[in-house]
Parts: structure tokens; C-alpha cells; sequence
């Protein structure tokens, strides 16, 4: 076996000997590598040309075109092929030769490779280009079969993408239905009832006024989960657009709005840290509406819910806490996708199911996850951790060498 690869021509024979000129060089034309066949045509050693100028080399005319044209065309196009042009040989007469260039980029710079053809031999080069080409095309002709077997499946899978797209077109617009016919009569439902709510009403009128605006508020956020749901089915996702947030005052804010829908119950905020948060503010409304009111739905009867805003060097978190019936450990695992729920209680708060799933994916929209625990003990917290901006940029950092 060794004899056998004795006998075999090395790389460097196969360079130096190449039956065209090959040259290496930097993307200022000095020249770093070059065959024997090369040297041999232009009359110079290995020695004299490393690290020459190759535009030194040419005619005026080659120069003038390599400025203007040849290293235009390299750096826009990054190739040029069959570009003619003159060398002059080391006694002074000229060579003219045919070439193809790639520009390409290394750890150590940027290099054109370099293929150079005498013209009086491109003839021959073409006769055995066309030989080539028809040699491809026999071994092309041989495999049709299989290229029209592959048209077949193809054309099904084309079929069936065509199919997928009808299917997500439709909830494309069963969206614009739930957005104009639902959400636009739920708003002017619940104006009027906040209107009715400045008179002055007898006690059994406003507090019907007030289930009005609470089922509004319900009917609202249901639709608000229902779209989203939609999006994420057909494979957009849930946008979020982030900007710096005072992440306690925007709590406070939010749990003042659900203090009015929840009327009987007690929402609590415990604040800890400081630092800066990037996130969507209305869909961080959002999440802490869907956990608020799961909270209030299997929590204790007239029970509390606590909200913890806490942020530090490595992480923001929004923690909700509740006491009530725990959620069953073989719900646990499942509970953040769509359609679950947890246990029977205040069944008349739930909602179908979709509002933990919607928490999670805003969660993951601002690259953050969401946990839960539950125990009859300690009661049920859900926990949603986010990076930092400081943790964000060192992620989006290249690793160390």
C-alpha cells in the first residue's frame, strides 16, 4: 500500500504542473502563491514573483484595465471569467492570456485565486469543456427517471402547502371577524355601562351595571386570547414590541385596573430591586390579567392574590401567588397548553383554557419562561423569569476563542 501511494502524484506536483497558470494573491495584486507553469510562461522563478505586484507584470493597456475593471468587478461581483489581457515576459515580449479570478475571504484577509490560460491554447480547452459537458449530459439523461419521480412528490407537496395556505387564510379571517364583529360591540358595550355607572343608580342597578362591565372585561380578554391563539396556529407568533418599562410602576398600574374588576378580592403588591426592563407593556398587561384572573378563578373563595415584581443583576421576575385547592400533579406538566385547566373551583370565572397557554408564549416572545408550583400547603405561584438587558447583550456576544 505504500509503494501504491508512492507512486502517486502529490498536491504540490499537481499545482506546479498544472497544465494552466495558477497564482494566490493578496486583494492589492501582490502575489503570495504561484505555480511552476506560470513561472515557466512569464520567465521569472518562484522567488522573484512572491510578493511582486502582479499588475507590475502586465502592459499598460492590462494595468489600466485591472484598475478600472478587473478589481471593480472582483469586489462587487466577486468572480471574473475570461477576461483577456497581455503580460510581458522578462526579455519584453508579450503573452497573451485568457483569465478567471474568485475573490475570497480567509481568516487572514481577502485573496483573489487566479486561473490563467495562454489564448493559443483555449481551443483546446473548450474541446475538452465540450466533452465534458457532454459526458454530463449522458449521466443527466440516465437519472430523468428520478427527477420525475421527484416532480411527482414535488407536486404533492405542493398541493398540500397550497392546502395549508387555504387553511390559514381562512384563519386569517375568522380573525378579522373576531376583531370587528366581537371586540368593537364589547367596547361599546362596556362604554355604555361605564356611562350608566356616572348616574345616580338605586344599589340593585349599579351592581347589575358592574356584572355588565365584569363580563365585558372577561368577554374582551377571551377574545383578545382567542386571536392570539389563531396567530400562534398558523405560525406567526405572538409580536411583542419592546421598550424600557418601570417594571413596578406598570405592575401598580395594571393591578389598579383588575382592583375594579375584581371587586371582592384583595390583589397585593410586594416590590424588590431596580435596574432597567425592555418588554411590550400592554402584553405584559396581559400576562398579568390572564394570571390574575386564574388566580382568582381556583383560588380560595373571596380569597387574596399576591404579585411579586422583582428585578436584579441576572433576571426579572413576575411571580402571582394564590391560596386554594392546588393544581393535581399530573396537570402540572401539560397546564400551558391550550384547552387545559386546573381544578373545578369558582367554575364560573374560568375561562376555556387558553389564558395560561398565552402566558407562556408572550413569556417565550421576550425570551423568558414561565414555571408553576402548587401544594396545598404553600399554595400555587406562577413564576415568569425574563434576562436583563445586561444578560441579553452577553448572550448576543461571540464566544472567546
Amino acid at each position: 500500500m505504500a509503494e501504491e501511494s508512492d507512486s502517486i502524484p502529490s498536491s504540490d506536483i499537481l499545482f506546479d504542473d498544472a497544465a494552466c497558470g495558477l497564482l494566490l494573491t493578496a486583494e492589492g495584486g501582490a502575489i503570495k502563491r504561484v505555480n511552476l507553469t506560470f513561472c515557466r510562461w512569464i520567465g521569472y522563478s518562484k522567488q522573484e514573483l512572491l510578493n511582486r505586484q502582479i499588475q507590475t507584470l502586465m502592459s499598460d493597456e492590462a494595468r489600466a484595465f485591472h484598475q478600472t475593471h478587473w478589481l471593480p468587478l472582483m469586489h462587487v461581483q466577486g468572480a471574473i471569467s475570461d477576461v483577456k489581457f497581455d503580460l510581458v515576459h522578462r526579455d519584453g515580449h508579450l503573452i497573451s492570456m485568457m483569465l478567471n479570478g474568485i475573490r475570497c475571504e480567509h481568516a487572514s484577509g481577502i485573496f483573489h485565486e487566479l486561473t490563467l490560460f495562454k489564448t493559443r491554447d483555449r481551443n483546446r480547452y473548450e474541446r475538452e469543456l465540450l466533452n465534458a459537458r457532454m459526458l454530463a449530459e449522458r449521466h443527466l439523461a440516465n437519472h430523468l427517471k428520478s427527477q420525475r419521480a421527484l416532480d411527482v412528490a414535488q407536486g404533492k407537496l405542493r398541493l398540500t402547502y397550497a392546502a395549508a395556505e387555504d387553511r390559514a387564510l381562512f384563519a386569517e379571517q375568522m380573525i378579522g371577524i373576531v376583531s370587528h364583529d366581537l371586540r368593537n360591540p364589547l367596547a361599546a358595550i362596556k362604554m355604555a355601562a361605564n356611562l350608566l355607572a356616572r348616574k345616580h343608580l338605586d344599589s340593585k342597578t349599579l351592581q347589575t351595571v358592574g356584572h355588565i362591565t365584569h363580563s365585558v372585561g372577561r368577554a374582551q380578554r377571551l377574545v383578545a386570547d382567542l386571536l392570539d391563539f389563531t396567530l400562534v396556529q398558523v405560525g406567526r407568533g405572538i409580536a411583542v414590541t419592546r421598550e424600557p418599562v418601570d417594571l413596578h410602576m406598570l405592575v401598580e398600574e395594571c393591578l389598579e385596573e383588575l382592583r375594579l374588576v375584581f371587586p371582592g378580592h384583595e390583589l397585593i403588591h410586594q416590590i424588590a430591586g431596580q435596574g432597567e426592563f425592555s418588554a411590550d407593556s400592554d402584553r405584559l398587561y396581559q400576562l398579568l390579567g390572564n394570571l390574575i384572573a386564574n388566580a382568582i378563578a381556583y383560588g380560595a373563595p373571596n380569597g387574596s392574590a399576591t404579585v411579586e415584581s422583582r428585578i436584579s443583576d441576572e433576571e426579572v421576575i413576575l411571580a402571582v401567588h394564590n391560596l386554594g385547592t392546588p393544581i393535581p400533579e399530573e396537570l402540572i406538566k401539560d397546564l400551558f397548553e391550550p384547552m387545559i385547566r386546573g381544578s373545578h373551583d369558582n367554575a364560573g370565572l374560568r375561562s376555556i383554557g387558553l389564558g395560561l397557554f398565552i402566558v407562556r408564549e408572550i413569556v417565550r416572545a421576550h425570551s423568558g419562561e414561565v414555571i408553576v408550583t402548587s401544594s396545598a400547603e404553600k399554595g400555587t405561584t406562577f413564576t415568569a423569569s425574563f434576562p436583563t438587558l445586561t444578560t441579553l447583550d452577553h448572550s448576543a456576544e461571540p464566544p472567546n476563542d
